[in-house]
């Protein structure tokens, strides 16, 4: 089979079901997976996304309704086809074993509807509310890890490095081991706040493929990280080669805001956010609360004495984090090139300038390059874009 490169980010929420009824709180009324299908294929240029929100039973409905009404269909490798974008089925689970300092999420990856109900059918057990996102999960995570390969599916843990409700930052003091069978682990999700040089300092993750997904809440957000997979075609089997670099099948690259600009970055104040190292009082307030960031996290992890060969990760923040790029200017890129994949990765700055400013062309194409300056994010406030 000839390899193409595809688009995918692969965690997205949902904010409503096909009833209106609220899925991920937080999430946006308008984040339907409907809607979100649409933004994908037409405006984000997404080849492969996953809705990790899919043992919900009124999402599994509206995905039925899909398929028999409005040109969604079932994939013979896994997943599902709706105009240009394969929808992975996933769900974001959140752990809670006593094995675990403290919460951690996970992503469940299954490779078809059928599967998913069944995966829904066991998981209801065991949450308290299977029609919300990321329910507390009572059992261990071996047990969720063993369920999710009974069922052929990719487990994948979430944000590994954000202090709250993550593997790293909050579930184990020193090593995955602590909690997670590593041979039943697909790849590792970095997080906003982290990168591929961040993570191969910890020796323990050099043999997983590194993701870099958006955790999108909001429309807006899908594609704001995602990455480029080499593989024959954009289903959940090949997905699965790719993780595990199957006959030439790979991640080909890493797409994501620089970890500056994620808002667990620095070590911050809790009450006013000013960077502060562990152990000392805020010199701005006088607060001993602090939030650990990232980079300090990692660092006490460090253990690498090697790094491995990675793919680029290419810091790229999405088109709405420039600074002066306003939904007007937005619309008339779209309306010029098309997708958002097609402006970012193609679109040359002589054709960028015939419908944008020369500033924001050259912003456009310095994004491109991994060339944008950042300010540091903490403490649940995200950095912030410098233009030249």
């Amino acid at each position: 089979m000839a390899l193409s490169s595809y688009f995918a980010d692969l965690h997205i929420h949902i904010g409503r079901d096909m009833n209106h009824k609220p899925v991920k709180t937080t999430g946006a009324k308008s984040l339907t997976l409907s809607n979100i299908l649409v933004e994908a294929s037409r405006h984000k240029g997404m080849d492969l996304v996953g809705v990790i929100d899919s043992h919900v039973p009124a999402v599994q409905s509206e995905l039925r309704e899909l398929m028999a009404n409005h040109g969604a269909w079932r994939l013979a490798d896994g997943g599902i086809q709706y105009e240009r974008t394969t929808l992975i089925l996933g769900s974001e689970v959140e752990v809670y074993d006593s094995m675990c300092q403290g919460p951690i999420h996970v992503l469940c990856f299954l490779p078809d509807l059928e599967r998913m109900q069944l995966f829904t059918n066991w998981l209801k057990e065991r949450v308290t509310n299977i029609h919300l996102s990321s329910q507390r999960y009572y059992g261990t995570a071996k047990q969720l890890q063993y369920k999710v390969k009974e069922l052929s599916g990719l487990f994948i843990p979430a944000h590994v490095f954000t202090p709250f409700k993550s593997l790293y930052g909050k579930g184990v003091k020193q090593s995955l081991t602590e909690v997670l069978d590593p041979d039943l682990i697909d790849g590792i999700e970095l997080g906003l706040s982290a990168d591929t040089k961040m993570a191969d300092q910890i020796d323990e993750l050099h043999s997983y493929s590194f993701l870099s997904n958006s955790d999108a809440h909001s429309l807006a957000k899908i594609g704001r990280e995602y990455q480029k997979v080499r593989m024959g075609t954009p289903s959940f089997q090949e997905l699965d080669r790719a993780l595990h670099q199957v006959n030439g099948r790979s991640i080909e690259a890493n797409y994501g805001m620089n970890p500056l600009l994620g808002k667990y970055h620095e070590t911050v104040c809790s009450d006013c956010f000013h960077p502060v190292k562990e152990g000392q009082v805020c010199r701005n307030c006088g607060s001993g609360k602090l939030v650990k960031g990232v980079a300090d996290r990692i660092s006490e992890l460090a253990d690498a004495a090697t790094f491995p060969s990675r793919p680029p990760y290419i810091h790229q923040v999405p088109l709405e984090y420039l600074p002066t790029l306003g939904p007007k200017s937005l619309h008339k890129l779209l309306d010029a090139f098309g997708t958002e994949m097609d402006i970012l990765h193609h679109t040359s700055k002589q054709a960028l300038e015939k419908v944008v400013s020369n500033k924001l062309a050259e912003a456009i194409i310095a994004m491109r390059e991994g060339k944008l300056k950042a300010v540091p994010g903490g403490g649940g406030r995200y950095g912030r874009i410098k233009l030249p």
